[in-house]
């Protein structure tokens, strides 16, 4: 039988298959279904800094205001007035699922700044969470913040946050950080036990009819994959951390690149919105099938087989790879004909 076992966030899993922060894990039943379909873990949808500020301040009808800057999409949030997912509702709900499942369920805090909210890492903690996962959405728009002040508020916050749990802590960072390889090589420092590449912006459109911004929940596609990909092979064996993929996940394959690039999971929620619970067995098939064919008896072969510090041609992380596809040096499906080019 083939062996789809691996670890994360001290845990033992059944599979690499981990349903990531959203809609689907904000109601106990579909956690519930997620372990019948054969998913390994489940990361709880997010409490939000905004969230206890608000309510400390009992203004929860204002909680959808503003929600466009946050990590999840507007539709995630039900008014609290008819579903109370604020910090009592929202531990609540962790406590029902750990008491439901046998799958590690991993807590979820999404906020910028040190304060009062931290303090809920410590609540989530003694709700029975098995790790931490942070979310970590900022956007700064002050011309006057530079990126080391960026990097270090970061820091500080994660290291806040450490000293009231315990249990293993993850970060999900966001794409656009000047030097992520070493951002993340300073959070294993503070104590970080993986992170998560990446969080999807939800970035609005514009209504240039109505003179508007326009709101979208936008489901990822596989090719959304391979900026995640990268700097998981690039981190692979050079930095003292796990590596979980979020966002791009969709078939078996995708789940299979996640781990020859180095990731010890990946994680999913847009292919499961698009496709329905099963698809989680479905894909899950799929891996075993490949892995059959291709003479692999353990998930545990594959992490970091084609990652920086292992493939034959370190320059496709790099540079190099940039100038040979210019030049059309790629072979296969990755030369393009530039004599095709639209005159």
């Amino acid at each position: 039988m083939t062996d789809l076992t691996t670890t994360y966030l001290g845990k033992n899993l059944a599979n690499p298959m981990v349903c990531s922060s959203g809609p689907l894990t904000q109601e106990l039943g579909t956690i519930k279904r997620l372990e019948d379909a054969g998913i390994a873990a489940v990361v709880m949808h997010s409490l939000f800094e905004e969230q206890i500020e608000l309510e400390a301040l009992d203004l929860d009808e204002n909680l959808s205001f503003g929600t466009e800057s946050f990590g999840e999409a507007l539709s995630y949030f039900p008014d609290m007035r008819d579903y109370n997912t604020g910090p009592d509702g929202y531990l609540d709900l962790l406590r029902r699922a750990k008491e439901s499942v046998a799958i590690p369920v991993i807590g979820s805090l999404n906020g910028t700044t040190p304060g009062g909210w931290t303090r809920y890492a410590r609540e989530i903690q003694d709700a029975g969470a098995d790790a931490l996962e942070l979310n970590i959405y900022d956007i700064p728009t002050d011309p006057e913040m530079r990126s080391e002040e960026l990097e270090r508020n970061l820091i500080d916050l994660v290291r806040e946050v450490r000293g009231r749990v315990s249990i293993p802590l993850a970060v999900k960072l966001g794409p656009f950080f000047t030097a992520p390889a070493n951002l993340i090589k300073r959070l294993s420092e503070v104590g970080v036990s993986a992170v998560v590449l990446f969080n999807r912006f939800y970035q609005p459109d514009l209504d240039i009819d109505h003179l508007n911004v326009d709101h979208h929940l936008r489901l990822s596609q596989s090719d959304e994959l391979l900026p995640r990909l990268h700097w998981a092979a690039i981190l692979f064996g050079r930095v003292p951390i796990e590596v979980a993929i979020s966002g791009g996940v969709h078939t078996a394959r995708d789940i299979l690149k996640c781990m020859m690039a180095g990731a010890q999971v990946a994680m999913t929620t847009s292919a499961l919105l698009r496709h329905g619970l099963d698809h989680v067995s479905n894909m899950l098939l799929d891996l075993r099938r490949w892995m059959e064919e291709h003479e692999y008896g353990s998930i545990r072969e594959m992490p970091g087989s084609l990652s920086l510090m292992r493939v034959p041609d370190p320059s496709a992380f790099e540079r190099g790879n940039y100038m040979k596809v210019l030049r059309g040096e790629m072979s296969g499906s990755s030369r393009y004909d530039w004599s095709r080019r639209v005159p």
